[in-house]
């Protein structure tokens, strides 16, 4: 019997998470109602309300799952040095390409930007961790170089993604590396 209901629960859950996503791609979470994604679910309210407080909370999980996947993944790899931190930033894209419609939907504009928050903190835990160290910065310094650096590498992401992933994930890691250790200088 409780396997029975544990299979429910996680059918429930995975249908207003992907009736969620389909929204997500049409219009802003703030414009989403309860009333909507049940329907598109095809659940009462009832039963939202006994997984979720809101689209929020749904939202929030669906986030939560998604980043602690990607620790997970990423985890799975032991890299510490500057060579290291490119093949870092390589499995990252490789990641992002293997969910690029999820990772799309939580990075665009209809979605809130925790998400994008979370993902800060996972670059700069995962590739950024050693510079401080091998920099010698201080604590603020590096913060100002983090924030610098991931916000504008979560944009390269989201129009990467936008491009239809046009380039590898290998190629990727190069550009963004290459931005990050040489800056503008060796455009020329």
């Amino acid at each position: 019997m409780t396997d029975k209901l544990d299979r429910r629960k996680k059918y429930t859950r995975m249908v207003l998470k992907d009736s969620l996503m389909a929204l997500l791609k049409k219009k802003q979470i703030s414009s989403i109602t309860i009333k909507e994604l049940c329907e598109l679910a095809d659940i009462n309210r009832s039963t939202f309300y006994a997984h979720y407080s809101d689209q929020y909370d749904l939202l929030d999980s669906i986030e939560e799952e998604f980043t602690e996947d990607m620790v997970a993944t990423l985890n799975e790899y032991n890299f510490s040095k500057e060579e290291e931190a490119y093949q870092m930033t390589e499995k990252l894209f490789e990641y992002i390409a293997e969910k690029s419609d999820i990772c799309q939907t939580l990075l665009s504009e209809n979605s809130d930007i925790h998400f994008q928050k979370k993902g800060m903190m996972i670059t700069k835990q995962f590739i950024f961790k050693n510079l401080m160290i091998e920099n010698k910065l201080d604590e603020e310094t590096f913060e100002y170089f983090t924030i610098f650096f991931v916000s504008g590498s979560i944009h390269v992401i989201k129009k990467w993604l936008e491009n239809g992933m046009n380039k590898t994930p290998k190629e990727m890691a190069e550009i963004l590396n290459n931005f990050i250790n040489k800056g503008l200088s060796d455009l020329r």
